[in-house]
C-alpha cells in the first residue's frame, strides 16, 4: 500500500513541473456554508477563477504566484501569501464587511429582475450585439488554429497497476494535471488543424479550406475527426441557445436568460484599457440546461470581453460530468470586438461523482489576421473539394512551427511521441481493433482488403426461417475506395434454405460524383414495413428478423431482385438517380397470400421490371470522404425525396404496366429550450392495376421496438392503399417538463410526444384484381379511407441513461366489431446512446 502511494506521488510531482503554481480548495463564511461564485485571482495578475455551487475552486498558472486574492460583494478581502509553488485543499473563510452587515448581498437563491443593475447592462448588450462582430461587414476571412485533445482523467494508483496498462506503463510519463478542474489526466491524443475561413453576411455563407491537419499517429483519424467536429461545433454566445452534444443550453447573453438565470453585478475593473464590468450568472432552477459562470463587458460598445460557462452540475445531459468554456475577444478598435480564443473542455464520464474516471475533450481555437469586405463570386462558396489531398495530412514541421497560432506545451508535444510507441505495442493494437470492430461493425482483415460483417446482422429470427445465420463481408482499401464489393449468404433453420446478395457500386467521376452501382439479392422480407422502398439492392428492413412480434410475423415476401443504377450529384446535396431492376414476388408462407386473378385464372408469383427516377435533396447536410461510401457528419437537416417509377409490361415479359409517384419530406426542428421536434409526410398515387406485392402497404409495426415512421398499433397489410399522405411527429422535450416536477427532477427523465397518422384508398379495380376467395390466406384488403387513421404516443425517455418506453394508443379504427384484432393499446422500447 505505501509503495503504491509512493507512486501516486511520485507521479504528482511529476506533473508539477509543466505548471509553476497550483492552488485548490474550499471557500465558506463565518457560518460554514460555501461562498459559491467567490472570485480567486493570483495577487497583481488577471489570471484567476470563481468558486463553483460548493464554494470549490482550482486555479494554476504556468508563472511563479506568490499570493492569492479572495473577493466578493458583501465581504471582507483575504490577501494569501503562497509559500509554495503547490497548494492543495486549501480552507478559506470570508467574513462579512463592517460597513456593509445592513446590505450584505449574497449571490445565492433568486434574485430580482426589478432594479438590477446586472439586468440594465444586459440589456445594453441586446442593442448593441448587432454592431459587435462579425456582422458588421458584408464580407469576412480570418485564420483559425483548431487543437483538439483526449485524456484519460483522475489517474491513481489503482489505474496505473490496473490489467489493462500492463505491459504500457510507460504511458504515465505524461500525467499531467488540468487547470480547470486540478484532476490528473494521462493524453490519449491530439489533433491540430490550420484553416481559412471565407464568409459572406449578404449571401449567408461560409466556407473553410483546410490547410493542414495533423494527429498523433492515427492514419485514419477522419472518423475521430467528424465525431470531434459535431461535437465540438462552432457557437456565437450571443445566440439566444448555445448546442451543445445536440442539446439547447439556454445562452446567458440571451433575452430569455432573464427567466433562467439570476444575475450579479460583481465588480469592475480595466481590462485593455477598456473600463469593463463584472457580472456573475446562475441557473434559477435545477435540471434545466444551463450554465453558470461570469462576463465581463466594456461600458462603452457593451461587447463581451470575456466570458467563461460551465454547464450546472444538475443540466439534463448524460455522459457528461463537466463542461467548461471560456471566450477571449480582441479589440480592433473602439468599436470592434472579435473573438480571439476559445477553449472548450467536457468531462465524459459514466455518473457525475466527484471522483469518477473519465475521459476530458479539450478544443483550444485560436482566430487571426482577420479581414474585410473582399467581395468573391458565390460559385466560390458552393465549390468543393472532390479529392483527397495527401498533402494536407501530412505537412512537416517547419508547416506547424509557422502556422500555429499557440505553440505546444511540454506534454502536448510528448504525446506525438508516445502515441507512436504505444502503436507498436500489440496489447494497444487489440484494443484498438475491438474499438474499431464495435464503431463499425466491421472485422478487418489486415493481410487482405477484406471486412467481415456487418456483426450486428449474424443473427435473425422470423415465422418462415426460424433462426436465421448470416456471413457477410466487403472490400475495403481504405475510407476513399472509389469501388466497393459488399455481399452476405444467409441460411434459415426453419425453412432449410440459403439467401444470398452481391452489389457493386463504382464511383467514375469525383466531381459530378457520377456512380453505377447494381446487384443481385434473394432472400425473404417483410415488405409491409415501409411506404418509401430502400434504394439499396442489399437493404433488408428490421421488421424481417423480429425475434419477438405482437402476432405472428409470417406475412412475408421471397424476393428476388437484379438492380442496376446510375447516379450523380450535379449540385451540392442533390442527387439524381436512374435506375432499373427486375424483381420476382411470391409468398415465402402459406399463411400469407399474393395471388390475385389474371384473365386465365389465379396467379401466385409476380415478375416485374420498373424503371424508376429520384430525386433526393438534403439543403445543409455536411458529409466526409472522398469516395463512393461518404459518411454524413451531421443530422441536423432536411431530407427531400421525390420517386417516379414506371413498369412495363413488354420489358423481360413482365406482368403489370404501372407508374408510381412518391414524395418525402422529414424536418428536424431545434425549438431552442423546449426540444427537438421531428416531422414528417409521405404521399404517393399508383396509376394502374398492380397485385398486392405492389401495392402501398401502410407501415406496420409488430415488433417491440419504436421505429420512426411506422404505427405501433397497426399489423402487417393491415391497411393497404394504391393512393396515401401520412404525417408523423415526434416532440422531445429533452427533461423540460420533468425538470419542473420535484420527485421526478433528479431521475433526469426525457418526455416524448408523438402523434401520425395515414388518409389512403384503394380503388376498386385494384380490390377486384387482389380479391381470391379460393385461395386459403386470402384477406381482404382495406385502406384508412373514410377517416385518416392516427396514433398518439407518450413516451419516457433516458431511463437509465440508455432505454426509452414509449405507451401507444389506437386512435380509431378500434370498433370490436369492424376491426375485432385492433391493437388498441401497446408498449414500445428502444435503447441507444445520446447525450
Amino acid at each position: 500500500m505505501k509503495l503504491k502511494l509512493f507512486f501516486a506521488l511520485f507521479l504528482l510531482n511529476i506533473s508539477t513541473i509543466f505548471a509553476q503554481t497550483k492552488v485548490s480548495g474550499y471557500v465558506i463564511d463565518d457560518m460554514n456554508l460555501p461562498v459559491s461564485f467567490a472570485n480567486i485571482i493570483f495577487s497583481g495578475t488577471t489570471e484567476g477563477t470563481i468558486t463553483d455551487e460548493n464554494g470549490k475552486f482550482y486555479l494554476e498558472s504556468e508563472e511563479t504566484r506568490t499570493a492569492l486574492t479572495v473577493s466578493f460583494i458583501g465581504y471582507e478581502t483575504l490577501n494569501i501569501t503562497l509559500n509554495k509553488k503547490v497548494n492543495y485543499n486549501l480552507k478559506f473563510t470570508l467574513k462579512e464587511a463592517a460597513a456593509q452587515l445592513n446590505e450584505v448581498l449574497i449571490v445565492s437563491g433568486k434574485q430580482p429582475k426589478k432594479n438590477n443593475p446586472a439586468i440594465d447592462i444586459l440589456k445594453k448588450i441586446w442593442e448593441n450585439k448587432r454592431s459587435n462582430g462579425l456582422k458588421q461587414f458584408n464580407q469576412y476571412e480570418y485564420n483559425k488554429y483548431e487543437k483538439v485533445e483526449f485524456d484519460i482523467n483522475t489517474i491513481d494508483s489503482a489505474l496505473i497497476k490496473s490489467k489493462l496498462f500492463r505491459g504500457m506503463e510507460f504511458v504515465f510519463n505524461e500525467v499531467d494535471t488540468s487547470r480547470v478542474t486540478g484532476k490528473t489526466y494521462l493524453p490519449m491524443f491530439i489533433n491540430e488543424a490550420v484553416s481559412k475561413i471565407y464568409g459572406d453576411n449578404i449571401i449567408n455563407k461560409e466556407k473553410e479550406d483546410l490547410q493542414g491537419n495533423k494527429n498523433s499517429g492515427f492514419s485514419d483519424n477522419q472518423v475521430i475527426i467528424d465525431f470531434v467536429d459535431d461535437l465540438y461545433a462552432d457557437f456565437d454566445v450571443y445566440e439566444n441557445y448555445l448546442k451543445f452534444f445536440d442539446k439547447s443550453f439556454v445562452s446567458p447573453l440571451s433575452k430569455t436568460g432573464i427567466s433562467t438565470y439570476n444575475y450579479v453585478l460583481s465588480d469592475s475593473s480595466y481590462i485593455d484599457n477598456k473600463w469593463c464590468y463584472n457580472i456573475i450568472y446562475y441557473p434559477r432552477r435545477k435540471n434545466e440546461l444551463t450554465f453558470k459562470g461570469d462576463f465581463w463587458v466594456a461600458d462603452t460598445t457593451y461587447a463581451v470581453k470575456e466570458i467563461n460557462l460551465q454547464a450546472s452540475k444538475s443540466a439534463n445531459i448524460n455522459w457528461v460530468k463537466d463542461i467548461y468554456i471560456e471566450q477571449e475577444f480582441e479589440v480592433l478598435n473602439d468599436s470592434l470586438f472579435l473573438v480571439k480564443r476559445d477553449y472548450m473542455l467536457s468531462d465524459f464520464a459514466f455518473n457525475k461523482k466527484e471522483k469518477s474516471r473519465g475521459i476530458y475533450g479539450k478544443r483550444t481555437t485560436l482566430y487571426d489576421d482577420y479581414k474585410f469586405d473582399i467581395p468573391k463570386d458565390e460559385k466560390f462558396y458552393d465549390k468543393e473539394v472532390y479529392n483527397y489531398d495527401k498533402d494536407v495530412y501530412d505537412r512537416d514541421d517547419a508547416f506547424w512551427e509557422e502556422n500555429r497560432l499557440e505553440a505546444l506545451n511540454k506534454d502536448e508535444k510528448g504525446v506525438y511521441k508516445m502515441l507512436d510507441t504505444l502503436k507498436t505495442v500489440k496489447k494497444f493494437k487489440r484494443l484498438y481493433n475491438l474499438g474499431s470492430i464495435l464503431a463499425s461493425g466491421y472485422i478487418e482483415f489486415n493481410t487482405l482488403p477484406l471486412d467481415y460483417g456487418p456483426i450486428f446482422s449474424t443473427f435473425g429470427f422470423n415465422d418462415v426461417e426460424g433462426l436465421r445465420l448470416r456471413t457477410g463481408g466487403r472490400t475495403y482499401f481504405g475510407r476513399n475506395d472509389l469501388w466497393r464489393l459488399e455481399g452476405f449468404l444467409a441460411y434459415g433453420f426453419r425453412d432449410d434454405k440459403f439467401k444470398y446478395g452481391i452489389s457493386g457500386k463504382w464511383l467514375l467521376d469525383k466531381k459530378s460524383r457520377l456512380i453505377i452501382s447494381g446487384g443481385n439479392r434473394r432472400d425473404v422480407e417483410q415488405m409491409g414495413a415501409s411506404l418509401t422502398n430502400s434504394t439499396d439492392v442489399l437493404g433488408r428492413s428490421l421488421a424481417s428478423s423480429a425475434v419477438v412480434t405482437a402476432g405472428a410475423n409470417d406475412k412475408l415476401t421471397t424476393i428476388n431482385l437484379t438492380s442496376f443504377a446510375v447516379e450523380a450529384e450535379p449540385f451540392r446535396n442533390l442527387i439524381l438517380r436512374l435506375g432499373g431492376n427486375y424483381r420476382t414476388l411470391e409468398s415465402a408462407s402459406p399463411t400469407f397470400s399474393l395471388d390475385y386473378n389474371t384473365p386465365t385464372g389465379i396467379a401466385s408469383e409476380i415478375k416485374q421490371y420498373e424503371t424508376t427516377f429520384s430525386a433526393a435533396f438534403f439543403p445543409g447536410r455536411k458529409m466526409t470522404g472522398f469516395g463512393v461510401e461518404r459518411k454524413t457528419a451531421n443530422d441536423n437537416f432536411a431530407r427531400l425525396f421525390t420517386q417516379v417509377s414506371r413498369g412495363d409490361r413488354g420489358i423481360l415479359n413482365s406482368d403489370f404496366d404501372y407508374t408510381k409517384v412518391q414524395l418525402s419530406y422529414l424536418q428536424p426542428w431545434q425549438v431552442g429550450g423546449f426540444g427537438r421536434l421531428v416531422t414528417s409526410i409521405e404521399i404517393g398515387k399508383t396509376y394502374g392495376q398492380v397485385p398486392l406485392g405492389l401495392l402501398n402497404v401502410i407501415p406496420g409495426n409488430q415488433t417491440y421496438f419504436s421505429i420512426y415512421n411506422t404505427f405501433s398499433q397497426l399489423d402487417f397489410y393491415e391497411f393497404v392503399s394504391d393512393q396515401y399522405a401520412s404525417f408523423h411527429f415526434e416532440h422531445n422535450f429533452n427533461g423540460r417538463l420533468f425538470s419542473r416536477i420535484p420527485f421526478l427532477r433528479k431521475l433526469n427523465l426525457r418526455e416524448i410526444i408523438s402523434v401520425r397518422g395515414v388518409m389512403a384508398s384503394i380503388s376498386n379495380e385494384n380490390f377486384a384484381l387482389n380479391n381470391v376467395p379460393s385461395s386459403p390466406a386470402n384477406f381482404e384488403l382495406v385502406a384508412p379511407n373514410t377517416e385518416p387513421y392516427y396514433e398518439y404516443s407518450l413516451g419516457i425517455g433516458n431511463i437509465f441513461k440508455v432505454f426509452r418506453i414509449d405507451f401507444n394508443f389506437r386512435g380509431n379504427y378500434k370498433d370490436d366489431i369492424l376491426y375485432p384484432n385492433a391493437r388498441k393499446f401497446g408498449v414500445t422500447g428502444s435503447f441507444g446512446f445520446y447525450f
